[in-house]
């Protein structure tokens, strides 16, 4: 599997971190950590810049994390534009771990606070593509 089916517009449908997609169809969002430096990554990465390692492993992001913070995005970019008002989200993880992504819409906005805590799951958009999106634990 590529990435044809990440997201709601897909620029490339081949990626060295492809097994990102089959991990997200599994239930499952992950990250991955250079083997030799220890350098977590989100969203993941096969090469390290740190270090210039190319050896990575696969590590689960395991909730909840903090919002750090975030913003609403009410005029959509190119294939978002019929989805907005919809809020994007910095969440950071222990291991010096930042995650950016949606934050799902059964989450009403006035609720949205810096310091909540926040977790990332597996989401299917309105299309037949999936992501991930954060809700609360």
């Amino acid at each position: 599997m590529g990435f044809e089916n990440f997201g709601v517009v897909s620029f490339t449908d081949q990626s060295k971190v492809a097994d990102f997609v089959t991990y997200l169809e599994q239930g499952k969002v992950m990250a991955t950590k250079c083997k030799k430096c220890g350098k977590q990554f989100f969203p993941p990465r096969a090469d390290c810049p740190d270090c210039i390692g190319s050896e990575v492993e696969w590590f689960p992001i395991e909730g909840p994390g903090k919002l750090a913070t975030f913003t609403t995005v009410n005029y959509g970019p190119s294939g978002f534009e019929n989805d907005a008002p919809y809020t994007l989200a910095l969440v950071d993880f222990p291991g010096d771990l930042r995650v950016f992504g949606r934050v799902c819409k059964e989450i009403d906005p006035a609720e949205i606070k810096v310091g909540m805590e926040l977790k990332p799951v597996p989401a299917t958009p309105a299309t037949d593509r999936i992501g991930y999106e954060f809700r609360k634990p």
